[in-house]
């Protein structure tokens, strides 16, 4: 169907995308999208929701290149090697 996600404006063509497809595999309630700012660029967290303790949320700059993940198994807290707890949030662009 063509059901029309609540996306924010200003968020780039590709997350755009990657949100539609994260949108279809997300099973767990509170999965959603953050924008940050990070090592001086705009970043996009994909958190996958809460029915997973070791799951983790994918960093994606811009332009949908992957910088890392967070969490997961190990309890990853560091992207690019910096501690991402220094990311600034910016708002929600997406949640299910």
């Amino acid at each position: 169907s063509c059901k029309k996600l609540d996306i924010a404006d200003g968020t780039p063509p590709c997350i755009k995308s990657k949100i539609r497809s994260f949108e279809k595999e997300a099973s767990c309630s509170g999965a959603q999208v953050d924008e940050y700012e990070f090592q001086s660029e705009t970043v996009y967290v994909f958190s996958p929701g809460s029915c997973g303790a070791d799951m983790a949320a994918a960093v994606l700059d811009s332009k949908c290149n992957s910088k890392g993940q967070l969490g997961g198994f190990v309890g990853n807290t560091k992207v690019d090697g910096q501690e991402f707890s220094s990311a600034k949030f910016i708002k929600t662009v997406w949640k299910k």
